[in-house]
């Protein structure tokens, strides 16, 4: 009981210090050796929890979509409209793609870090999974043109993650977020049987 409460202390020691310093600078910027000298440990305890700096930020970059995540279900959950529901995931989704923790190491550095393919893996895992709901919710009630749910599902992935990828480049990811979500409003609307954005 007590090794295993070390070792989660150990881990927790090094997302939290993997958070604050990938934050603050970019990925290539921070070192294995300035993770473990930081958080007070060895190179060892990186290597046994994370394999390595890069299964670090892969944690940390978890942690901040599985937030996301959580926010956004948040957002949802007490609507039954599904028109609605949508409207407010989209918006949920822009307010999580202006917070800077999240836009720098999910959106900024985590294309490089990961790599593509795999940080879209990651993202269509989390985000992708709330959307799909969603949309079949939509889809059920009849209250939105009958495409295929995936495909749905996916095109506002796509538009999704194109927006939040030019929010993170923004001098003004305010702006930038209030044009995106009236944009999408737009998009939804036309899906949506009888027209009409969601927001009028």
């Amino acid at each position: 009981m007590l090794r295993d409460k070390y070792a989660e202390n150990t881990r927790r020691a090094l997302l939290d210090t993997g958070l604050r310093l990938f934050t603050e600078r970019d990925f290539s910027a921070v070192s294995a050796e300035e993770l473990v000298r930081t958080a007070g440990l060895t190179r060892g305890a990186l290597y046994h929890h994370f394999n390595g700096k890069p299964g670090l930020f892969e944690a940390v970059f978890e942690e901040q979509e599985r937030r996301a995540t959580e926010r956004i279900s948040a957002a949802v959950s007490s609507l039954g409209d599904p028109i609605e529901r949508a409207d407010r995931a989209v918006h949920a989704v822009l307010d999580v793609c202006t917070d800077y923790t999240y836009r720098h190491i999910v959106l900024q550095q985590g294309p490089i870090a990961l790599g593509w393919p795999r940080w879209r893996e990651l993202d269509q895992r989390h985000l992708g999974g709330v959307l799909v709901g969603i949309v079949e919710a939509a889809l059920a009630a009849g209250r939105i043109r009958p495409y295929p749910a995936g495909l749905i599902a996916g095109a506002f992935y796509g538009a999704l993650t194109e927006l939040a990828l030019t929010i993170a480049e923004s001098d003004n990811p305010e702006q930038a977020r209030d044009q995106a979500a009236s944009l999408v409003a737009d998009l939804v609307g036309g899906l949506a049987l009888g027209g009409g954005s969601p927001s009028e």
